[in-house]
């Protein structure tokens, strides 16, 4: 008995000891590759002196046999601004910046992490930097994988900017703006024609004086987070909502204009306090409010108007007007928010809990997926005045004791659920999120606008014909049917 089972532990013995060898052998075959999950790290394009996120990739021992690395190394070393760590080890000023000895066994595989802090270029434009991750096989063979991004000289704004006295920004190089921009009381920022401000997660304008932004169709003033790359291969950053925190108009804030300016991928795109209706708080021309993870636009009890604006894609509604005077013209509101269900309409007005004195809307096009994308809220005994002239919009057939508030308006067939306000536009695609509001030619918007009210231009700045279209964008006439 005792002889049985000396042969079983000798026997499992010998199986060990043949296991272990095979792990633990290495080979110098110069045939033994490994396998990387990608051989090219790319960055996208990044700002000069801002850390970029982590990215990371495999790499894989599938040879048959352990592999062994001689070394790990930055071509470059230290001189590219690319960090690296490699399986739990850093390769920085400590180590060379390499790694000697480093062992994969068959079938095993390690982690390789990359970031980059670039230098400045002193480049208007952004500039290719690559360098080279080395792996030196003990064979003698020696693989690379690729680093590569843009390198973009930008003007950083690390604390508040605050705006005392009437300023002027207008520039073509990047902006960044970290913790905000805040126009006090009594002071007018004005941003010039082809600025673009990137504000950092956290940041937005807080206006308590003034805010003038003098796009022109050409050059158009840009409002957008700092994330210039990509959270998959098919989505930047920039088109995904919530980025950054927004305008916020104040109680003390009035004459407010924004003309030929984008404002995009934010939380609130513009929310307003509430404040004397007699004075105009904003004046928004032919501009875009696009892709917010809250409100596009938030109106309290005040004065505002919208001529050929797009204000599309957003959690909450795309216009939210509570009380007070507004008038739209040639507007686009469109609710095709792509990242949650439980989504808002493309328009709500309400008199709760401030009166509704006026609120005229006319040429505009309301639609998305809903079959209602338009929302009225009354409290009884308090002014409820709104009157829509020569719109679209995709809500039920208004009774006929409604019919005084709508003059020649097109109500939408809600039945058609599959194509819903998709059919007015050249591009909706959820998937992959891209969006052209544009209208397409088989939207009943061309040709449907009042011509003695309607805007001589469109929000691209191209002249409207004599047989205008519905929304902010007029459909080329020479693709007209």
């Amino acid at each position: 008995m005792r002889l049985r089972y000396l042969l079983i532990a000798l026997v499992t013995l010998l199986l060990a000891v043949c296991s272990c060898s095979d792990d633990d052998s290495f080979t110098t075959s110069r045939s033994n590759l490994l396998y990387f999950s990608m051989d090219t790290v790319k960055l996208d394009t990044v700002f000069s002196n801002v850390p970029t996120h982590t990215k990371s990739f495999w790499v894989y021992n599938h040879s048959g046999d352990g592999i062994r690395c001689a070394n790990i190394r930055l071509e470059h070393g230290n001189q590219t601004g690319f960090r690296v760590n490699v399986d739990g080890t850093y390769l920085g000023p400590t180590n060379g910046y390499q790694i000697n000895q480093v062992e994969i066994r068959n079938k095993d595989s390690i982690r390789v992490f990359v970031e980059l802090t670039s230098s400045t270029t002193f480049k208007e434009t952004p500039q290719l930097l690559q360098d080279n991750l080395l792996f030196s096989l003990e064979s003698g063979v020696q693989q690379r994988v690729n680093l590569k991004a843009y390198s973009w000289d930008a003007t950083l704004v690390v604390d508040y900017l605050k705006i005392s006295r009437d300023t002027l920004l207008s520039t073509t190089k990047p902006l960044v703006v970290y913790k905000g921009i805040v126009v006090e009381e009594g002071a007018t920022l004005t941003i010039g024609a082809g600025t673009t401000i990137y504000f950092h997660n956290d940041a937005g304008i807080d206006v308590f004086g003034r805010l003038v932004c003098n796009g022109t169709p050409e050059a158009n003033v840009i409002l957008r987070g700092d994330r210039i790359d990509r959270m998959f291969d098919y989505l930047p950053y920039d088109n995904v909502s919530g980025q950054w925190q927004g305008i916020r108009i104040n109680e003390s804030s009035y004459d407010n204009v924004l003309q030929y300016t984008d404002i995009h991928s934010t939380y609130n795109g513009i929310s307003i306090d509430s404040c004397d209706i007699e004075r105009s708080t904003l004046q928004m021309v032919n501009s875009t409010v696009h892709n917010c993870q809250g409100y596009g636009i938030l109106a309290n009890h005040c004065q505002t108007s919208f001529v050929n604006c797009q204000i599309t894609n957003t959690l909450c509604d795309c216009m939210s007007v509570v009380g007070g005077k507004t008038t739209i013209n040639g507007c686009t509101l469109a609710q095709f928010y792509p990242f949650d269900s439980n989504r808002g309409v493309a328009l709500r007005f309400s008199s709760n809990p401030y009166p509704l004195v006026d609120f005229l809307c006319q040429n505009s096009l309301i639609t998305g997926y809903a079959d209602d994308e338009m929302m009225a809220e009354k409290v009884d005994s308090v002014d409820f005045h709104f009157l829509f002239k020569h719109c679209i919009i995709r809500t039920p057939v208004i009774t006929t004791d409604d019919s005084l508030y709508f003059e020649n308006v097109i109500f939408e067939d809600i039945e058609d659920t599959i194509s819903s306000g998709r059919k007015h536009f050249m591009k909706i695609d959820i998937d992959k999120q891209q969006y052209d509001f544009h209208l397409d030619s088989l939207s009943c918007a061309i040709g449907k606008a009042d011509a003695v009210t309607s805007m001589p231009l469109d929000r691209d700045g191209n002249m409207r014909d004599n047989e205008p279209d519905i929304g902010c964008f007029e459909f080329r006439k020479q693709q007209k049917p």
